[in-house]
C-alpha cells in the first residue's frame, strides 16, 4: 500500500522535498491562498505547528490559485506575505493545483483516501485540510471553515498511537 510518504512535491523554492522525511510525524496539509476569507487561518495554522511541532507535528501548506484566483502570487511574493502577515514558519510548497487533471499527485491521493461530503473528491475550497497519521495514511479530512485549533483533539490522538 502506497502512502503519501512516496511522493515528493517542490519547495516554495523550487527544490524538490522527499515527503519520506516527514516519515514517523503527523502531518496537516493544507491547500492555501493569500486572497482568501480563510486566509487569517494562516495564523492558526502557525499556533498550531508551534504548539506541537518539537511532539512530532508539521503542518505542509501548499498555496493554490484554483479558486477564484485568490493565489496570484509568485513563490518569493507567497512566501513574503506569509511571513510578513502571520510569521509563518512551516513548510510552505510551490503552487499547484489540487483538482482536475494536472492536480498534484499529494492531493490525488489525500482526496482519494479521505474524500469530502457525500463521497466527492474534488476539493470545494481553500484551507480545506487533511491530518495524516505517522504512517502516511490519512485519518480525516476538514473543511475550509473548519478552524486549525480546532483539530487539536484529533492531534492529541494521533500522538497518542
Amino acid at each position: 500500500m502506497s502512502t503519501i510518504f512516496d511522493l515528493s512535491a517542490d519547495s516554495l523554492a523550487g527544490a524538490p522535498v522527499d515527503l519520506r522525511q516527514y516519515q514517523g510525524r503527523v502531518l496537516l496539509i493544507v491547500n492555501t491562498a493569500s486572497k482568501c476569507g480563510f486566509t487569517p487561518q494562516y495564523q492558526g495554522l502557525e499556533q498550531v505547528y508551534q504548539q506541537f511541532k518539537d511532539r512530532g507535528v508539521t503542518v505542509l501548506g501548499f498555496p493554490c490559485n484554483q479558486f477564484g484566483g485568490q493565489e496570484p502570487g509568485q513563490a518569493d511574493e507567497i512566501g513574503a506575505f506569509c511571513e510578513k502577515n502571520y510569521g509563518v514558519t512551516f513548510p510552505l510548497f510551490a503552487k499547484i493545483d489540487v483538482n482536475g487533471e494536472h492536480a498534484h499527485p499529494l492531493f490525488a491521493k489525500l482526496k482519494k483516501d479521505a474524500p469530502g461530503i457525500l463521497g466527492t473528491e474534488a476539493i470545494k475550497w481553500n484551507f480545506t485540510k487533511f491530518l495524516v497519521r505517522k504512517d502516511g495514511t490519512v485519518f480525516n479530512r476538514y473543511a475550509p471553515a473548519t478552524k486549525p485549533e480546532e483539530l487539536v483533539a484529533d492531534i492529541e490522538k494521533l500522538l497518542a498511537e
